[in-house]
Order: C-alpha cells, then structure tokens, then sequence
C-alpha cells in the first residue's frame, strides 16, 4: 500500500479496501460464470436451459451487487484503476482520497474464494 509522507490514510481504509477486494473478486466470478454458461450451452447435458437459466439468475445478481457497489464508490472516491493478471495471480490498484493503494491474490485464493462467493449466492 503506498501513502504519501506526511500524511495518514483515513480510518476507513480497511471497510473500503475489502469493498474493493470484493468488487475485484466479483469481476472473476462474472468471467467464470460467462465461461460455464457458454459451456453448458455447448454441451450435451439432458437440461441445458435449466443449468443455463440458473447460472444467467447468479450471473443477474452479481450484476446487480457490482452496479451498487459502483454506487458505493463514487459515493466514497474510491476508483479502480486495474487489475492486472500475472503467473502467479491477480493484483489490483485503486484509488480511496488521492491515495493509490495495490493489493494482490495468488490463483489458488482467487479460486478458492470465487467458489465461496458463488455458493454463498446459491444458498440466498
């Protein structure tokens, strides 16, 4: 995380740095779900529009929990700048009250935790 000299971050760094972490994870869980509808759709499974169906409603509300967390960042000044892909896993830079602040994942987190998020919706 880099801070300028001088100066303290806010208080609230850690509420939003994990808003941002989510946002970030969500985006991966959006890309595995487009993959796995495109796959089911291809497929020679006994009810493709069903499994199609329910991936496209999880796809609907992670959707739907992104565009609100996009509300939460201009509402805090929070911008993402990127995340960037490596061998070795995922790194974001954001930007929370003129500070610039990167965080990283390795692939084995990333999978892990795209498969917690996705069952947590399954289960709401």
């Amino acid at each position: 995380m880099a801070v300028e000299i001088g100066s303290q971050p806010s208080v609230q760094i850690g509420k939003e740095l994990e808003l941002v972490k989510r946002y970030v994870m969500l985006g991966i869980v959006i890309r595995i779900l487009d993959h796995d509808i495109r796959i089911v759709g291809s497929t020679a499974t006994k009810l493709p529009r069903l499994y199609e169906s329910m991936l496209r409603g999880l796809q609907d509300r992670v959707l739907l929990e992104l565009a609100d967390m996009r509300k939460q960042f201009r509402e805090c000044g929070i911008q993402v700048n990127e995340a960037k892909r490596s061998a070795d896993g995922l790194t974001a830079t954001y930007r929370c009250r003129g500070y610039e602040h990167t965080f990283s994942f390795l692939w084995t987190f990333v999978k892990a935790e795209a498969e917690r998020l996705l069952k947590a919706y399954m289960v709401k």
